[in-house]
């Protein structure tokens, strides 16, 4: 499937099975359907594809075959929100009118159809598509969320060679969407090459002047390192001085408002081959990662744990990275 045309036709269809016996109509619920569908379009319109993500179920069946050919996709909503991220805010200017919102209700499933006219402008560049969608939506804990939708095409105007500088303006300059996912996948790589023992993806998620703190390191380890190739070489005899570890299975990111800066929570279980000890850690990070880089590392950790997994005490220095420490 095109994913670029996907994204740009935000108000969509959606599909679900619905029960052999339709309950009684209730106006909230309809008030809420309509409510959700038109604030579809509007917070696309608006760029703000955080709170749009909020408006779909886990797993959303998207059809746009009439659009873009291709099959129906079966995708999440975080997925889905960064392929219009990557696209829609390249737009000098789109918008979404929906009107003629209908609702089905079958208890906690709903049916709506509505129609849509999307303009979007680029330059000197128009394209408008005009159709129909037809949504399903299923109510969990109160709130009714999209589980598929499938869009009708009638009718477009215009010219689909918007979308050529639409991407580059999108790529060029990513919207807070974008650079948050980028921010998240540089601390799930670092972690990952950790637990990996991969040394070559472990260089790829640092700016060259990354730097890395350590408030709280016991006497006699670095509370900074500086530069990427310091880093590198910081972690360099990890592959052989750690066995089976795990940084990821507990991770938590706490987005800031600043979408380069991320906190993450994890925990750190690591077999460390010199001592025969387990280390046990529960780390706090604050990331600042630039174009897919991390820049900034400040790790925060109980160095207790640490001077007894890694025989500080007994040895005078550490394995933590493969440096000595006198």
């Amino acid at each position: 499937m095109n994913h670029v045309l996907t994204g740009v036709l935000l108000i969509s269809v959606l599909t679900v099975a619905s029960p052999a016996v339709p309950a009684a109509s209730d106006p909230q619920d309809e008030a809420a359907i309509k409510t959700t569908i038109e604030s579809i379009g509007i917070l696309a319109d608006q760029g703000n594809f955080e709170e749009i993500e909020k408006l779909y179920a886990d797993e959303v069946e998207m059809d746009y075959t009439s659009l873009t050919g291709g099959e129906v996709e079966r995708i999440g909503p975080q997925a889905l929100m960064t392929q219009w991220a990557s696209v829609l805010p390249g737009f000098d200017r789109t918008r979404h009118a929906v009107s003629d919102i209908a609702v089905t209700l079958n208890g906690t499933r709903a049916e709506a159809t509505a129609n849509v006219i999307a303009d979007h402008y680029v330059g000197d560049l128009f394209w408008q598509v005009q159709g129909d969608y037809r949504y399903e939506l299923q109510k969990t804990d109160g709130i009714w969320r999209v589980t598929s939708h499938t869009f009708n095409l009638r009718e477009e105007s215009g010219t689909r060679d918007v979308f050529g500088p639409a991407d580059k303006n999108a790529a060029a300059n990513p919207v807070s969407y974008i650079k948050r996912q980028q921010t998240k996948k540089a601390v799930r790589d670092f972690l990952t090459a950790l637990e990996q023992k991969d040394m070559e993806k472990f260089a790829g998620v640092w700016a060259e002047d990354a730097v890395q703190e350590m408030p709280y390191a016991p006497k006699g380890f670095p509370e900074r390192v500086s530069g990427r190739a310091a880093l590198i070489q910081h972690y360099a005899a990890w592959p052989e001085n750690s066995g089976k570890a795990d940084f990821t299975s507990d991770l938590v990111f706490h987005p800031l408002q600043d979408p380069e800066w991320i906190f993450a929570e994890f925990k750190g279980q690591v077999e460390i081959v010199p001592t025969g000890r387990m280390y046990h850690q529960s780390y706090g990070g604050l990331f600042l990662v630039k174009k897919g880089k991390i820049t900034l590392f400040r790790e925060y950790f109980d160095p207790v744990p640490f001077k007894y997994a890694f025989g500080f005490d007994e040895r005078g220095n550490t394995l933590h990275t493969g440096e000595d420490v006198q």
